[in-house]
Order: structure tokens, then sequence, then C-alpha cells
């Protein structure tokens, strides 16, 4: 029999708080999978592991982490007894672990992150129900790709953002649209699975050492922007740097002048636009590069990536 695994990381899925009504003000990373999973359906056919990786706010997420599960993930994906695999995860990082995963994994089968807007403890924790139509959708045939689930919608992994601070349905794609929705217990998929894309860095290549890892910033394009904070990071070592640019990728004139002496100094320097929807188009007359259609956010995961390559 086929099996979904389940991989554990903290967040406010496995939140409490002390007041079953209190759904803002709690402790995020308490309750472990095994109790998260107690009662829980399993699809049909299928049995379900669970493995605690590690108990953390996603907040404070960490490049060791990010290993960890890219490893856990990949042992995970080779083994035919593994249907897919679920991942269960704070909100305030998801889109950029998400994302992460997309890129470093050949994700043939459904590697399905999800996690909660309110407590385990919340009278409308939404938890389980995010739990469920998790594992619904990593046992579902012919899904393939790192995705995420949240509120009964689908979410692709490049496209997903957090886009409200409190709601349940606090997260959307944009003008990409999600991937489908679960109803009643069953997908309904309105567009394509996540497909691979080519990797240049593999789980195995990530570095163990958090500080090995290229430090990458971002840095916001906005009224009154100078090069003071480019300048120190450069003279710190900085090896990245994504501005979060305005409108169609435009850059204030205070700032630009940094980042193409940080660009001279061997600084990789790519622009991100900070407004919601919509691509950076025309050329690029600054010589500073457009990232690919994502936000600032993630266009660091991709820059971290891409320095990771370079060795």
């Amino acid at each position: 029999m086929q099996k979904i695994l389940v991989l554990a990381t903290g967040g406010s899925i496995a939140g409490t708080a002390g007041d079953q009504g209190e759904t803002v003000r709690y402790v995020s990373a308490q309750r472990g999978v095994d109790e998260l999973l107690s009662g829980l359906a399993v699809p049909v056919g299928l049995k379900m592991e669970a493995r605690q990786l590690v108990q953390v706010d996603s907040k404070d997420m960490s490049f060791a982490i990010w290993r960890q599960l890219a490893l856990s993930i990949e042992q995970a994906l080779k083994q035919p007894d593994v249907k897919g695999i679920v991942i269960t995860h704070g909100t305030d990082t998801l889109e950029e672990t998400a994302y992460f995963l997309h890129h470093v994994l050949q994700a043939h089968k459904p590697v399905v992150l999800t996690a909660a807007m309110r407590p385990a403890t919340a009278l409308g924790a939404d938890g389980p129900v995010n739990l469920v139509d998790a594992m619904t959708l990593a046992g579902t045939d012919g899904a393939h790709g790192v995705m995420c689930v949240m509120n009964g919608r689908i979410f692709g992994a490049e496209d997903i953002r957090k886009s409200h601070t409190y709601r349940l349905d606090a997260f959307a794609a944009g003008e990409a649209g999600a991937l489908g929705a679960l109803e009643a217990g069953q997908v309904r998929q309105w567009r394509a699975w996540p497909e691979a894309t080519h990797k240049a860095v593999q789980p195995e290549d990530l570095p163990e050492d958090e500080g090995q890892w290229p430090w990458v910033e971002v840095v916001f394009s906005c009224v009154g922007a100078t090069g003071a904070a480019v300048d120190a990071l450069v003279k710190q070592g900085v090896r990245g740097i994504v501005v979060a640019a305005t409108g169609n990728g435009t850059v204030h004139q205070g700032l630009l002048p940094s980042l193409k002496k940080a660009q001279q100094q061997g600084v990789l320097v790519v622009r991100a636009a900070r407004v919601g929807d919509g691509v950076i188009l025309g050329d690029d007359p600054d010589g500073i590069v457009r990232a690919a259609n994502v936000t600032p956010v993630k266009a660091r995961v991709q820059l971290i990536l891409e320095l990771l390559g370079q060795h």
C-alpha cells in the first residue's frame, strides 16, 4: 500500500493560545505532528507516515531547515511506496519555502505545503481541513509539482503569495490564479500542475553551514531613497541585492548610482516590482536586469540559488 508522507515544521497550524476564542495572540509551533493528525481521515487506499522535522515559527525559517527539508523530500520522492508528500509550515514564509523547493526539486510527485491562519486551539481552527485537503491532493493520481493548499484553494509555488494579515483566505496567486480547488473532498483542477524546471542547484549541493549560503538582501526604492544602505551592504560583503522597484520596475535616482557601483564591484543586482501584479515591461536602460515575474522575496530566493549554482 502506498503512503502519504507528512513532514512537519511547526507554524501557526501547530500553535496554541490560552483561550479558544483567541486567533491572533498565540504561540506558534507547540503541537507535534501526531497530535495534529489525530482523528483526521487519510485518503482511501493510502496509509500515512508522519515525521516531525523541526518545530519553528516560520518567521524564523532558516537555510539549514530548507536544506533538511529539501533532502528529506528528495529522498521520499525516490521511494516507490510514497504517493505524495505534505509539509506543514507557517504562513509567514510559506511562499518563500514553496518557491525554493520548486527550484531545487524534481517533483514528479505532488509536494504539497499547507498551513493555518489560526492556532490549533481556536474554535474555528482552519488547520485540520487544510491538512485533509493537502493529503487529498497529495494522494491524487496524476498530480505533481510543488503546490500549496490553503482555504480550499490549490496554488502553484511560483504564483502564491500571502495577501492578508489574518483572514482565512489570506493567500492569492495574482493574475495567474489558483491551480484548482478542493470541494467536498474532491480535487477540481483548473490549470496544469507545475512542471519541473532546470535545477541549477540540487538538494545535495546546498551548504550545510548557514554561513556558506550567499548573502542577498532586498532594498526598497521609495520616496527619498538613497544609496546609503546599499553602500553599507557592499562594504560588509553582500553578494546580491534585489531592488524592490516602484511601478514598472523604476528605481529612484538617489539609489541608482550606488546600485551601479555595487555591480562594478561584483555584486549581482536584480530588480523586481514591489507592485502586486504585472510583469516589468520594456528594456533595462539602467543596466539592472529584471527578475522573473516574481515578488522581491522570491527574486531573493532566485538570486541565492543563482549564486549557489556558480560554485
